[in-house]
């Protein structure tokens, strides 16, 4: 028997244009149509659920009562988060398998892979309709 599938997110760092520059265009095409072929592959084994690039801009909030905001980009996008991808697969060795074979990993890009956790540490909660707030002690 099958477990059923556990969610897990790739996260891609390392994704900017700087990594891009010395292909010529069509080499920089190719590369695209070998990033979209991989997912779409996993969309139709329905491994992939979403996935999504994520701008540069960005806004960073901290501090009590978000008294702390930034605007980026900020210089380090070498550690930024440039997109995702979430997969439905059996363990954290198929995630990274498939990450594993992303095109974009010959040209700098970096696969964060993270399980998804229906549990949050603190006892918030993650899902709709039930109660949200911390764990008492």
């Amino acid at each position: 028997m099958n477990p059923a599938p556990s969610p897990y997110l790739l996260l891609f760092r390392n994704t900017g244009a700087e990594n891009y520059r010395h292909l010529s265009a069509p080499q920089r095409q190719e590369v695209v149509q070998r990033w979209n072929a991989w997912f779409e592959q996993l969309l139709a084994e329905g491994k992939a659920v979403e996935g999504q690039p994520l701008e540069d801009a960005t806004r960073v909030v901290a501090g009590p009562g978000g008294t702390r905001v930034t605007d980026g980009p900020f210089p380090e996008t070498k550690e930024a988060i440039g997109g995702y991808v979430k997969l439905l697969v059996r363990d954290l060795a198929e995630a990274t398998e498939i990450a594993r074979r992303h095109p974009g990993l010959e040209y700098g890009l970096v696969v964060e892979v993270r399980p998804m956790t229906p549990d949050c540490h603190l006892g918030v909660n993650t899902k709709p309709g039930g109660a949200v707030g911390l764990v008492r002690h």
